[in-house]
């Protein structure tokens, strides 16, 4: 397949050969029975069948947000190729799927095999992520892990000072991308043995923000990205008459080819804050590591009682020794020696798990599941001398905190059909935490729900759920939290005391002898933190849901949903580090409506599909504080208009015409970045990014050619 793909300031040719392939995918951590393996694409029992489509996109504009996990993030013409293919002989199965080869989230897939004997997969995908392409910045990477600031600059205590900030911008997008390579394969050199592997390597390159302070100022850094990732999943598995056992093992190994960030400062050095020497800063990067995991696992059926027990136990170890940074760049400072060249961290983990699942008379079901979760870091605490932003030495010594936790899980849950219309269901949970280092070094949670699922008749179905759970501690450690720097009467919410309730219903309905169904869906859940002085006091969600949906005839059916959510969330705190004296309530608010319909078979040749979506959000932060009274933040809003339609011509049995006309209006109000430029903020230099605000049309017109066998 050839691609060229055509953008305002560039083309690109690239050419890409497939080879025709295969079936299923192969499962990633276990073989599956491949006495039940089908081909992807075609039910016919042998030959070879295949369609191509390709054809053409023109984009009406830049926008960031459109192109994010689609590739049309630029205005201009783009040619793109899709298709899918097989071929089946005598067992033997290969199968491909390609997916916008001609766009930047571009994917490739082949997979083949013998049934009963072999499987294999191989695939490639590209996901481009934007985030912006509003932004500027005044820096330059000079190297994989340096910014360096133009030779023209001119360093000023505030940023509306610096005299060459205007000249020196150039435009720098927010953005990212991730390359995917997969290969998988089984074999079963018996019907008891079955062996398996999957590979994954990921590469990302592209650019984030990062944020570099010199104490009092501070610059958002455009951060170069280039990582890699390795994964490897492979075992044996031994089917029995009535269980499996499996034996694997799991490998993850993380590069980052740069382990720090060094960046010019912008600002002009101050003698009265600092010491000299402070012209640049550096800061460490994610480091090297590698997790590696032993799995065993396995089911039984029993012969009695109709019980499956399944059963897990894995040993893993995480492992990081990177070389540590100095403790500043700042050759003005002086500063000890560091206690280790390497941190040498080393995490031990082990997971168990146990379910059992009966079904002791034909009317009921229950189930057991345990789980054990234990995290032990063995890293060696160390004594460590700080800098404060490569500006600051201090006399202070400090301990790294190697945090170690013990997790407890118990579910047990009951089915029991009480009428042949009227089913019942009932579930208890136990979570017991225990903790190293954290101001809360024991936990437990309390669940607790039932549900009713009534079925009056082959049209109507309701299911009610409800429930409450109790998360409670031991104490809170308030000396700990002090020598922290915290408020002693602050408690942070995933370790504060927490009492939740919640309940949903479902309503299901088909009109009889209409093709006409409905579904309703609410859902009320409320969460209070009544042990809580400072932090989070409260929260509630409220949802709604609605569709309905109308076979109009054979060829014609329409869509109608809608949805509303509301989420508030209530926060105490002080001002004067003691007791509360000011409260802040957040509220949430979502509304979404969809309306479409189908057509096919317009004077037998025609197919039209129309799809609109509109959804609003709107987010309000009042404040209430002692001193200062009522206050509120401006709202944050976002409205979201989507529009498809796609009109199809069947040309001939096997040549399909397409035209896809689709508009798209993303418009998003943030007081926190909408106005502020690289100069509005006096000490820190933004990268000066806009909220979303875009308008995009995309028109495509294209052709599908089926190859091979022409029926199914």
């Amino acid at each position: 397949m050839f691609e060229v793909r055509l953008t305002r300031f560039r083309s690109i040719a690239m050419l890409t050969i497939v080879s025709s392939a295969l079936i299923a995918p192969v499962a990633e951590t276990a073989p599956p029975d491949t006495s039940n393996w089908k081909c992807k694409f075609c039910p016919f029992e042998s030959g070879y069948q295949a369609n191509v489509e390709a054809g053409g996109s023109y984009v009406s504009e830049d926008a960031a947000k459109f192109g994010d996990a689609t590739g049309y993030d630029e205005q201009g013409a783009y040619v793109n190729v899709d298709g899918e293919g097989d071929y089946a002989s005598d067992g033997y199965r290969l199968s491909w799927y390609a997916e916008d080869l001609g766009l930047d989230s571009r994917v490739l897939e082949i997979d083949g095999g013998r049934q009963g004997k072999y499987g294999f997969h191989l695939g490639y995908s590209e996901l481009p992520q934007r985030v912006f392409d509003t932004t500027s910045t005044v820096f330059a990477a000079s190297g994989p892990h340096t910014l360096s600031l133009p030779g023209s600059w001119v360093p000023a205590a505030q940023t509306s000072d610096m005299t060459a900030l205007s000249s020196s911008l150039s435009s720098q997008n927010i953005e990212s991308d991730r390359q995917i390579f997969e290969f998988g394969a089984n074999y079963l050199p018996s019907s008891r043995f079955g062996l398996f592997v999957d590979y994954r390597h990921q590469e990302r390159d592209g650019v984030d923000i990062l944020g570099g302070s010199t104490f009092t100022q501070a610059s958002l850094l455009p951060r170069p990205l280039d990582y890699t990732t390795d994964e490897v999943d492979l075992g044996v598995r031994y089917v029995a008459d009535r269980g499996t056992v499996t034996l694997a093992y799991y490998g993850s190994f993380f590069q980052n080819k740069a382990i720090d960030l060094v960046w010019d400062n912008p600002f002009s050095f101050d003698p009265a804050t600092s010491l000299p020497g402070e012209d640049q800063g550096r800061l460490g990067q994610e480091p090297d590591n590698k997790f590696q995991q032993v799995t065993l696992s396995g089911s039984y059926r029993a012969a009695t009682l109709n019980t499956v027990i399944a059963f897990s136990a894995a040993m893993g170890r995480g492992e990081q020794d990177d070389s540590l940074l100095p403790y500043t760049i700042n050759p003005n400072i002086a500063v000890t020696p560091l206690p280790q060249s390497t941190l040498d961290a080393e995490v031990d983990t082990m997971n168990l798990a146990f379910t059992v699942v009966s079904r002791p008379f034909p009317k009921a079901r229950v189930k057991l599941a345990i789980r054990h979760d234990e995290r032990d870091n063995k890293t060696i605490q160390s004594q460590w001398s700080r800098v404060i932003t490569d500006t600051f030495p201090t006399s202070d010594n400090e301990f790294n905190i190697p945090y170690s936790f013990e997790r407890s899980r118990l579910n047990l849950s009951a089915d029991y059909r009480l009428f042949d219309t009227v089913r019942v269901s009932a579930g208890y949970d136990r979570t017991e935490l225990d903790r190293d280092f954290q101001e809360v070094a024991e936990q437990t949670e309390d669940s607790g729900w039932g549900r009713v699922r009534w079925r009056p008749n082959a049209s109507i179905e309701i299911n009610a759920r409800g429930g409450a759970s109790e998360r409670d501690i031991d104490r809170y450690d308030e000396a700990l939290a002090a020598s922290l720097g915290q408020n002693p009467l602050m408690r942070k919410y995933h370790l504060a005391y927490r009492y939740r309730e919640f309940g949903e219903l479902t309503v299901s309905a088909s009109l009889p002898e209409r093709p006409v169904s409905l579904t309703f869906n609410a859902l009320y859940a409320n969460d209070d933190y009544t042990r809580s002085q400072i932090g989070l006091i409260e929260g509630d969600e409220l949802r709604f849901a609605a569709d309905l949906s109308w076979s109009i005839s054979d060829t014609a059916s329409m869509y109608l949903n809608v949805g509303y959510e509301s989420i508030e969330s209530q926060q105490a705190g002080s001002e004067q580090f003691s007791t509360p004296d000011w409260r802040a309530t957040n509220a949430d608010d979502f509304d979404s409506a969809g309306v479409g319909f189908r057509v096919s078979k317009i004077a037998d040749k025609i197919d039209l599909q129309f799809d609109y979506l509109r959804s609003e959000g709107t987010s309000e932060i009042d404040v209430s504080s002692a001193s200062g009274g009522l206050s509120q933040f401006p709202d944050l809003e976002s409205t979201l208009d989507s529009l498809r339609v796609r009109l199809s011509y069947r040309a001939s049995e096997r040549l399909e015409l397409a035209l896809r006309l689709q508009y798209e209006s993303f418009e998003a109000e943030d007081w926190a970045i909408e106005g502020v430029g690289p100069a509005t903020i006096p000490v820190i230099l933004s990268l000066g990014e806009d909220p979303y605000d875009y308008e995009v049309w995309l028109a495509s017109i294209g052709f599908r050619y089926l190859i091979g066998n022409s029926t199914k």
